[in-house]
């Protein structure tokens, strides 16, 4: 694995962490895109740090899980927005 793509690897790693960030928001900060950090997180991390791809793991499944939950709190705020209508 080339250097910089260690370095990548490692720096998303820590950045997820840290933050519990998503995939997709990791991929803005980083400025790649989300299929690169998730091969980096999912195939190159376990090759570089097996304990850190665990833990990695666990966050990913845990904001995948959530997934259908964020995503109706942000359709319930567009909406209410949108039309004014309070929030229930």
């Amino acid at each position: 694995m080339q250097d910089y793509i260690q370095k990548r690897v490692l720096d998303i790693c820590d950045y997820i962490l840290e933050s519990q960030a998503t995939v997709r928001r990791a991929a803005q900060v980083f400025q790649v895109s989300k299929s690169t950090v998730h091969k980096d997180m999912t195939e190159r991390l376990p090759s570089l740090n097996k304990q850190l791809a665990r833990e990695i793991k666990n966050i990913l499944e845990y904001n995948k899980a959530e997934r259908h939950l964020r995503g109706g709190e942000a359709t319930r705020r567009k909406y209410k927005d949108l039309h004014g209508q309070p929030q229930k």
